[in-house]
């Protein structure tokens, strides 16, 4: 079995950045996250949000694209969400960009605290910009 240590940073955001992920959708979110990444064979690090963007710190293997882990959490979770709260008043959608970022073991603490304190961060505006950017707009 080869050796690999694949770290990435992966934020998104809600259609619009619509203030949208309550908590009881954000416990949909984050379970959709978790099941569809163990089977993918992904490890998360740290999962967090607030409430119209989510962010993760994730161990992916080199025999998947990043890319493609993404398409599957946010189409899974987008569609669990739907399936889970029939009656919102509009259909829960995320916006198509996103944020990726690769990092090394040396950041790995730094990282997985920021995200860990995503909820602490934005009331305060105590934000690292690169971190959470989602397009090249911003």
């Amino acid at each position: 079995m080869p050796f690999w240590k694949c770290y990435f940073h992966a934020v998104w955001a809600t259609h619009r950045r619509e203030a949208i992920i309550t908590p009881q959708i954000e416990r949909v979110v984050f379970e959709a996250i978790q099941h569809k990444s163990s089977e993918m064979e992904c490890v998360i690090l740290a999962l967090n949000g607030v409430d119209d963007h989510v962010h993760v710190a994730v161990s992916i293997p080199p025999k998947l694209a990043p890319a493609e882990w993404l398409r599957n959490i946010k189409g899974l979770s987008a569609r669990q969400v739907n399936n889970s709260f029939p009656d919102l008043l509009a259909r829960f959608r995320l916006q198509d960009s996103y944020g990726l970022l690769t990092f090394g073991a040396k950041n790995l603490a730094f990282v997985t605290q920021y995200i860990e304190n995503q909820k602490n961060h934005h009331p305060t505006n105590q934000l690292e910009p690169y971190l959470e950017q989602t397009d090249n707009r911003q």
